[in-house]
């Protein structure tokens, strides 16, 4: 992508289902678990990097002896700082010898992060501040072991507001208005409940304080926990917890929005934003690796056994599209498949674009998250033009001369690396114009391939949201190849509506196709639609999100997806130069058949998964009428 957008976090839960003497004996350390954390992490890095943390437990620490150890850094280089920071407390507790710190016994009594569940966050922060009291995890500390709780998660709520009442309603009084504070509080009321209600069962039973507390240990429902604390919940969330005896869990929402996948074997579980990380960490295939299912909870208790239980009823799956378009890793076998096939898909539209003047066409693509769409989008053209010779050849008939043949046969799509990527420019310069001429040496162009004023560039990128590295950078610089026409291509459909699931994308204002729309209404002289969903919203904003309609998406009515298409262009098109710009954006029915599995396209439809949503939505028009630079929830 051409414009840096923030997103989802990424998380690792790690439970190590062997003693950490087995460890050391068979991998040569204690710190297995935390070096596949490390690694889990550094692999994920592309998910989070406004901060990240780690928890480490030990399972039946004895009293008088810490059992939970955390790090966290909201620093340049978070990870690294992490790490660092654990090597640093590792190295210098007191008594430690070379020796000693490599004996798991002795490691496990006396050093920090020694543990045999761990807990990894990186975290993008699109809802708080992000000082490093907003870092995952988080903690909620009790001097009862099972009623300690830490949290971690790759989460946004649309109705914060709505469980912060209800905690307030219980006489709560939680200390910051968060959606990260707020799921801390709410699923630790009821494990405070829960933990309450087996007091008083096996208190009635005659056991002793001190057994009570085993006894719960033990017995703590976890499905239960989350059953209860989850019923209000709004948004799509993956959160990934653990409780200061050892039970631990991954609980996902019932639409799927957010992926998490996991990997057991008799010696390890492994939980996970992304499979494809989980394969590399752990070497392993990816039937080994699955997914965890909408509205279930990965459960891990404490003695080692794992259930995957329900605790949401699923609902009409809709994982995000947007996590298979740009943000996973591509090197999932999956991922990079859809990707290539959006690529593949736009083939045909862009041939017709160019009249199938293949000698005078050039295709390319913005460096880096689009290369593989870019090698899609060729495999299409290719063969599309192979037909088209075959055609060709036939219609020649017997007559055909080897050297018309050899004409037909050698037409080849013209596939260059226009674009590069070129270090990353710090804006520092306080004045626009001159912040603006340094965005523009962003990236930097090959020069020599395009025939002046003769061909046309196409060249691809998997998304278009805002449209300013464009206008300002990639045109510009596009144009100093001097192209008759340039055809910047959108692997996805134009991206309308905010979202408020764990993008960073919740201002309409902020999106092109957002402002194209509202430019032709206003253009057409039909201000008054604009008006008359402004009203709609307002009369909706005490209702109950149950009962609120999207009616955004009358303000896309009137026109068709090209003409929405060409105001873009002409709003993105810089002053003075000299190509023919035209914009080109994936369909809908497309990404559908590119991702058949993740149907989550509420960035381009409208149609939200859950209530929240659509009150996002029109909270976010009435911001943008009112002139509020305001996230919508």
């Amino acid at each position: 992508m051409s414009e840096q957008i923030k997103h989802e976090c990424g998380f690792v839960l790690i439970r190590l289902r062997k003693p950490l003497e087995y460890y050391k004996e068979k991998y040569g350390s204690w710190r297995y678990g935390l070096n596949k954390l490390y690694l889990l992490m550094e692999k994920q890095h592309n998910r989070g990097q406004d901060g990240a943390g780690v928890v480490s437990l030990k399972i039946d620490q004895h009293s008088g002896s810490r059992y939970l150890s955390r790090s966290r850094s909201n620093q340049a280089n978070p990870i690294q700082d992490v790490f660092n920071d654990i090597d640093i407390r590792l190295n210098k507790v007191e008594g430690a010898t070379p020796e000693l710190m490599k004996d798991p016994v002795w490691a496990k009594e006396n050093l920090p992060f020694c543990g045999e569940l761990y807990l990894g966050h990186l975290r993008y922060g699109t809802f708080g501040k992000h000082s490093i009291d907003y870092v995952h995890p988080v903690m909620r500390e009790n001097n009862w072991r099972s009623r300690n709780l830490v949290l971690a998660g790759n989460f946004n709520l649309t109705n914060v507001d709505e469980i912060f009442r209800n905690l307030e309603d219980l006489g709560q009084h939680p200390k910051d208005f968060t959606d990260t504070v707020t799921i801390l509080e709410n699923i630790g009321h009821f494990l405070d409940e829960e933990n309450q209600m087996l007091f008083r069962q096996y208190k009635n039973e005659g056991f002793s304080n001190r057994d009570i507390s085993h006894q719960i240990e033990d017995n703590l429902d976890v499905r239960k926990i989350l059953e209860r604390s989850s019923r209000r919940w709004d948004g799509g969330y993956v959160i990934s917890g653990m409780f200061g005896h050892g039970d631990a869990f991954v609980a996902r929402d019932p639409w799927g929005i957010r992926p998490a996948s996991y990997y057991i074997d008799d010696e390890i579980v492994v939980v996970a934003s992304e499979r494809a990380v989980i394969q590399t960490a752990m070497n392993v295939g990816i039937r080994e690796v699955q997914e965890l299912r909408p509205g279930y909870a990965l459960v891990i208790k404490k003695n080692g056994e794992v259930k995957e239980e329900e605790v949401r009823v699923p609902q009409e799956r809709r994982s995000c599209s947007f996590e298979r378009i740009y943000f996973s890793r591509g090197s999932d076998k999956y991922i990079y498949q859809e990707r290539k096939e959006l690529g593949r898909l736009l083939a045909p539209i862009l041939l017709e674009k160019v009249d199938y003047n293949i000698e005078q066409t050039v295709f390319s693509y913005i460096p880096n998250t689009a290369e593989t769409a870019f090698y899609g989008m060729v495999d299409g053209v290719r063969k599309l033009v192979n037909e088209r010779k075959i055609d060709q050849i036939l219609g020649e008939g017997k007559e055909i001369t080897r050297e018309k043949l050899s004409e037909i046969i050698h037409v080849q799509p013209r596939v260059e690396k226009m674009a590069i990527k070129d270090v990353k420019m710090r804006t520092f310069i306080a004045d626009d114009e001159s912040r603006d001429d340094l965005v523009a040496h962003v990236y930097d162009v090959t020069y020599g391939i395009v025939k002046n004023q003769e061909d046309t560039l196409v060249v691809i990128d998997d998304s278009i949201v805002r449209g300013t590295t464009l206008k300002k950078s990639i045109l510009r610089i596009l144009d100093r190849l001097h192209p008759k026409k340039i055809i910047i291509v959108s692997s996805a459909p134009q991206i309308r509506y905010p979202d408020c699931y764990g993008i960073d994308m919740a201002k309409l204002g902020d999106f092109c196709a957002f402002q194209a729309a509202i430019a032709l209404l206003k253009e057409r002289g039909m201000q008054s639609v604009i008006d008359d969903v402004y009203k709609k919203c307002k009369e909706q904003q005490n209702l109950p999100k149950e009962e609120i309609v999207n009616y955004v998406r009358e303000i896309y009515k009137p026109f068709t997806v090209e003409e929405v298409s060409d105001k873009i262009a002409e709003m993105l098109t810089p002053k003075n130069i000299d190509a023919e710009v035209e914009v080109v954006y994936q369909t809908i029915e497309n990404l559908h058949v590119a991702c058949p599995n993740d149907n989550g396209d509420w960035y381009f439809t409208g149609k939200y998964p859950t209530a929240g949503g659509n009150k996002v939505v029109n909270t976010s028009f009435i911001n943008f009428v009112e002139g509020r630079n305001t996230r919508a929830y």
